[in-house]
């Protein structure tokens, strides 16, 4: 039997964002992300300054995550992915909680200082949830501070990007990821799977974790121990295409 994963960062439901752009996309990011044995998939649609979670949005996310998980080989769930802002301190962070678990999904921003992430980061702590903090490798606060990343790990778990293992975030971001993961900073690994030029999978990436730093630190940033979740092993044989 070989590990299975657990997936918490995704775009693979349509949501107006730039992640899925249809039901059909969707279903075949799913696909992907189940050959490739990811068995729990969240779909975290962005909420932006700009593109905000109105009533009309949610509903419309809910009845496509609806459709999608029908046809999904694989258990989806429901989370969102908030770029922080200061509307979202007035609000009560359990209405984006990643499913089943008691984590909110939370990016640091890609430019500019980190001051808004610590405030809804903090805004969230103080509601009894816990910040999921995403891709910090990537970030320019980080960049410019590396001891960012360590020190927001000290407080709350870090979710790195597969494909900044991979390489394809550029050298800085690879170098950052595996500094993380050899500080045991890192709590999780995740997608961030896109669009169909970025799929929702993670397998290659616990590969190369794997072989670098050993099976027993690599599997339990890739099978949702971090977010109290397990997957269950899965066969050796590929999953079915029946999508």
């Amino acid at each position: 039997m070989r590990p299975s994963f657990v997936d918490c960062h995704s775009h693979v439901v349509p949501s107006g964002d730039d992640g899925a752009a249809s039901i059909e996309e969707g279903v075949e990011l799913c696909v992907l992300a189940a050959e490739a044995r990811t068995a729990i998939l969240f779909g975290t649609p962005h909420v932006w300054p700009h593109f905000p979670l109105s009533v009309e949005r949610e509903l419309g996310i809910r009845r496509a995550f609806e459709r999608l998980r029908e046809r999904a080989p694989l258990e989806l769930r429901l989370g969102f992915e908030l770029t922080p802002a200061a509307p979202l301190l007035r609000e009560d962070p359990a209405r984006y909680v990643l499913e089943g678990t008691n984590h909110v999904l939370m990016e640091v921003p890609f430019v500019g200082p980190a001051d808004e992430l610590l405030a809804l980061a903090k805004h969230v702590d103080d509601a009894g949830l816990v910040p999921l903090v995403a891709h910090p490798e990537r970030a320019q606060s980080v960049r410019e501070r590396p001891e960012l990343a360590h020190e927001l790990a000290q407080r709350w778990p870090l979710q790195l990007n597969a494909t900044s293992i991979l390489g394809r975030h550029g050298p800085e971001a690879e170098e950052l990821a595996w500094a993380l993961i050899e500080a045991n900073d890192a709590a999780v690994v995740a997608s961030d799977g896109h669009r169909l030029a970025r799929p929702a999978r993670i397998d290659e990436a616990y590969e190369l974790v794997r072989a670098r730093v050993g099976e027993e630190t690599a599997r339990p940033l890739f099978d949702g121990a971090a977010l109290g979740l397990s997957a269950r092993p899965t066969p050796s044989h590929a999953v079915a295409r029946d999508a």
